[in-house]
Order: structure tokens, then sequence, then C-alpha cells
């Protein structure tokens, strides 16, 4: 199995491109001044960078993704939401027969309300359409996986995704310490776990897109089980992670010709 990626686009053909998705405002304030690198601690969102965005809109649609989960919220959740539109646009009368229920949906995990909330005004601003239990509140706090630091939600939502985009939490709100140590400190670096607890769960056939957060890629590579493809795009700075097993039975077979990967 292969899945599909963007081509690339020039910076001028993907500003028209959100231009043409009504994504004014958008377009614009990608022109801001990139925040530092020790300007970690976000006071508000983070400009908008579009070649990552068009990346995620694409890889979404070209893939024929049904279920998103969304790891910390912002711009990405607007492009994903846009993205599932036009699959459901295009697929929806083609997947009556998976065996998959929350249909091009995606729910978005925070662990802080004011993005939440701040996502939400953005969404309606651009009359984009969300359900409240598309986003999920829980508080992040400090684990252990095998002896080695990382990050846990203390609730997940219930949802069994076929994309995972993963760009959150923040890491300067993490409760509490193991043995003094937390990643909350700018010398240290975001460490999520929580798709280590639902991997076996996932069918073959799924995405996780990691924007930049290399160092929590390498250790999701160390420590997933499962027989995924992992490939580094070094000048976007992003991480793809695909679970390329044989089907599991017939319904993730149909699953799997749905998405093109599989002929017969």
């Amino acid at each position: 199995m292969k899945i599909f990626l963007p081509t690339n686009k020039k910076l001028k053909d993907i500003k028209n491109f959100f231009e043409k998705q009504k994504l004014f405002d958008l377009v614009k304030l990608s022109q801001e001044k990139k925040p530092e690198v020790n300007d970690m601690i976000k006071k508000k969102l983070y400009r908008p960078e579009l070649k990552d965005l068009y990346f995620l809109y694409k890889i979404i649609t070209l893939n024929k993704r049904i279920t998103v989960l969304e790891i910390g919220c912002g711009w990405s959740s607007i492009i994903i939401r846009k993205a599932l539109e036009e699959n459901k646009k295009k697929y929806s009368n083609k997947i009556n027969n998976l065996r998959r229920q929350d249909h091009f949906r995606c729910v978005s995990l925070d662990n802080e309300k004011k993005w939440i909330l701040n996502t939400k005004k953005m969404l309606k601003y651009y009359k984009i359409n969300y359900k409240l239990n598309d986003f999920f509140f829980s508080k992040c706090e400090m684990t252990e996986i095998k002896g080695k630091y990382a990050t846990r939600f203390k609730k997940f939502p219930l949802i069994n995704p076929d994309f995972i985009y993963l760009d959150g939490p923040d890491q300067f709100n993490i409760k509490g310490k193991i043995r003094n140590f937390t990643v909350s400190h700018k010398d240290m670096m975001p460490m999520v776990s929580d798709i280590l607890s639902i991997e076996y769960f996932l069918t073959p056939g799924t995405i996780i897109l990691v924007d930049g957060r290399t160092a929590n890629s390498h250790f999701l590579k160390d420590n997933l089980r499962r027989k995924w493809v992992y490939k580094h795009l070094k000048n976007l700075d992003l991480n793809i992670f695909f679970l390329n097993e044989k089907p599991l039975g017939k319904y993730n077979k149909r699953q799997l010709k749905f998405y093109n990967f599989i002929k017969n």
C-alpha cells in the first residue's frame, strides 16, 4: 500500500488556493512576523503557515479521509473541516458499506479552553459548521512510558480516526511533575504519548501527520508496535506515519479499496 502525497506548489499558487476557499484573512495573517524559537509561550495564535496548511488539506482530500482526530486546535481546525467538507461532497454516497460511524467529522482535542473558544469563533467567522461535541477539553499531565517521560491527556475523546493530526497540546500547560521533571520548560519539547494508547484500535490505512515535533515523532516511532511507515519531510518540517498492514477483515478491506490503496 502507498499513500498519496501532495505535489510541491509555489507559494503564489498556494495563496491563490486559499483565496479561492474564501480564506482571505488567513493569507493576510500568514505574512506577519514569524515568532522566534524562544518565544514559545503563546499569548495569541501563531501566524498560519500556508504551505503546511495546504499540505494538510491535500493529504486529507487525496487520501479520502473520513474521520479526523486533531490534537491541538487553531488554524488547522478550519482547514481540516474544509477538506472533510470536500470529501463529503464527493464520497458521501460511497461509504455506506464501510464500518465507520463518524462520517466526515473532526474532533479537536486541546488542553486550553481559550484556544477551543477562539477556534470556535474562527469557524463561525468563516461559516464552517461544527457540533458542540466536536471539541473536547482535557487537562494534560506528565506520565512515564517504559521509564521515559512523556505527557498524556487525563480524558480522551471516544473516536477511532483514520487520520490524526498532532500539533498539541501546549507544553507549558502540563500538570504535575515526575521526580521534579516536566516538559513545561523552554529547553524541553512536547512529548505526546496518547496515540500509543489507541494504536491497536487504529485500522490499516490510518495516517498520522505531525506538525514539527520531530523529537516527539522519534518517540512515537520508537514506541509504536505495529507496521508503521515513517517519513520526515524536512522541507516542511512535517512527520508522517502510515499504518501499512494487511486488511483486518472484509470491512477494513472495503475501506482500503475506497482509499484506492488496494485493488482487490
